[in-house]
This record gives C-alpha cells, sequence and structure tokens, in this order.
C-alpha cells in the first residue's frame, strides 16, 4: 500500500453546544460532543440501540460558523479525521483520548427552535463548504448560495 489514510464521515446529534476557545495567537477552536446512533438486530433477532458519544474539535472560521448556527440536539454531518490526544494527569498517569477533528460540516435537519429559523441559529436544511450529501439520511436538503454564507 502507497500510503496512509484518515478520514471519517459521521452523522449525529450535538450533545452539548459548542465550547469556543481562544488561542494565544488569535486562533480558535470549537469543541463538542457527537451522538451518533446505530440500531441492529442481535442473536435473538431482537432489535439494538447503541448509541456512541465522539468528542470533536473543530477550528477557524468553520467553528465559528458551527458555533453560531448550531446547537445541542441538532443533527450535523461531519467530516474529518482521527487524532490521539495523550497526556499525563496530575496523579501521573497516563491518559489517552481519541478524537475527531473536523474537516468540513453539513447541516442536516431544522431550525434548532423549530420555527423560523429565530435568534441567531438558522441554517436549516442548508449546506456548508464541501461536504458530500448524507447518503441515505432522508433529510431535505436546501444549497445555500456561496453569497449567502456569512463568512
Amino acid at each position: 500500500m502507497a500510503g496512509n489514510v484518515n478520514k471519517v464521515f459521521l452523522m449525529g446529534n450535538l450533545t452539548r453546544d459548542i465550547e469556543m476557545r481562544q488561542f494565544p495567537s488569535g486562533g480558535n477552536v470549537g469543541s463538542f460532543g457527537l451522538a451518533v446512533n446505530e440500531k441492529y438486530k442481535d442473536r435473538n433477532d431482537q432489535w439494538v440501540e447503541r448509541v456512541d458519544f465522539i468528542d470533536c474539535d473543530i477550528f477557524g472560521k468553520r467553528a465559528e460558523a458551527m458555533a453560531k448556527y448550531l446547537g445541542k440536539g441538532q443533527a450535523v454531518f461531519i467530516e474529518g479525521r482521527l487524532r490521539l490526544d495523550q497526556w499525563e494527569d496530575k496523579q501521573g498517569q497516563k491518559r489517552s483520548k481519541l478524537k475527531v477533528v473536523v474537516t468540513d460540516f453539513q447541516f442536516v435537519g431544522g431550525p434548532r427552535d423549530g420555527g423560523g429559523g429565530g435568534g441567531n441559529r438558522g441554517g436549516g436544511g442548508n449546506t456548508y463548504a464541501s461536504a458530500p450529501a448524507a447518503a441515505g439520511s432522508g433529510g431535505d436538503y436546501e444549497p445555500v448560495p456561496d453569497d449567502d454564507i456569512p463568512f
């Protein structure tokens, strides 16, 4: 094999509002959790639902856009790569956590308030950047012209 691939595509719901932090250099990062549901039949032919909770980070203008237009409970389609963070805790124990670094995202579903996009969290059914449509998601997608994207 002539190289490595580290690519992740996930669709799920935000488990919390995006937490923004700023670096001393002026850049910023948004951190959020994503709940991804899986439904399957077990050995007894019974339906079982499993939820995976995934920590994610997104940087720069994309972080600002996600924080502005998306909040807890809303569906989102993300594209990114896996990153293993490693550190030593206060007790000297080695710790690690696998995260997704988001490189692109797409709005899925309607506005957070269920109305006509009140407040600053419209974005229902709109796309952002160049993320591919989530196949089989069942959502209605309305592309937004580049002139309408606020960044």
